[in-house]
């Protein structure tokens, strides 16, 4: 089950929840802090793997569910992913937390 895609600048519905529940694992949110950081915006799997000391099937998983919120995109070339960071969505998300917060 892939994140439904909202309008430009705004999230699905229940995208939000979806995403504190990705971003609440610490692993996770470091994966994403290095898609997000990677040169051209494109982070390849294998950098992932090399970068965190875990399995390549672990690195997966967080990808996967990084793509599931809608966070991530990740794209195959043959046998290579490269993983990219959905920025509106992040912008999105942001911009939620701060209306659902009072700020």
């Amino acid at each position: 089950m892939y994140a439904a895609r909202g309008r430009k600048g705004r999230l699905a519905p229940g995208q939000f929840e979806r995403i504190a529940k990705a971003l609440a694992d610490p692993r996770r949110f470091a994966v994403l802090q290095a898609i997000t950081n990677a040169a051209d915006d494109e982070c390849p799997f294998q950098q992932l793997c090399e970068e965190f000391p875990v399995s390549k099937a672990t690195i997966s998983h967080h990808l996967k569910e990084l793509v599931q919120a809608g966070l991530v995109e990740s794209e195959r070339h043959g046998q290579h992913v490269n993983a990219r960071a959905r920025r509106d969505v992040i912008h999105a998300y942001a911009a939620e937390l701060m209306r659902r917060v009072g700020g």
